[in-house]
């Protein structure tokens, strides 16, 4: 059922070193930390994608099209 590196003995393991190596009191601030990340990282995609899109329509104006075919 479960198969591949994400196995819930394989996460209890990864849990425990991170408990050892950061600490109990510095794993909350850590997970805070990387979810702001990644919640900045999305936005900034989605950003990003939203003005090629723009971009793309700009150019794709029609009356540019016939110029350019005249020409």
């Amino acid at each position: 059922m479960f198969e591949g590196l994400f196995q819930p003995l394989h996460m209890l393991v990864i849990l425990a070193i991170a408990l050892i190596f950061f600490g109990p009191g510095k794993l909350p601030e850590l997970g805070s930390s990387l979810g702001k990340s990644i919640r900045e990282f999305k936005k900034a995609v989605s950003a990003d994608e939203s003005n090629k899109v723009i971009e793309v329509k700009e150019t794709q104006n029609p009356s540019d099209l016939s110029e350019k075919k005249t020409s």
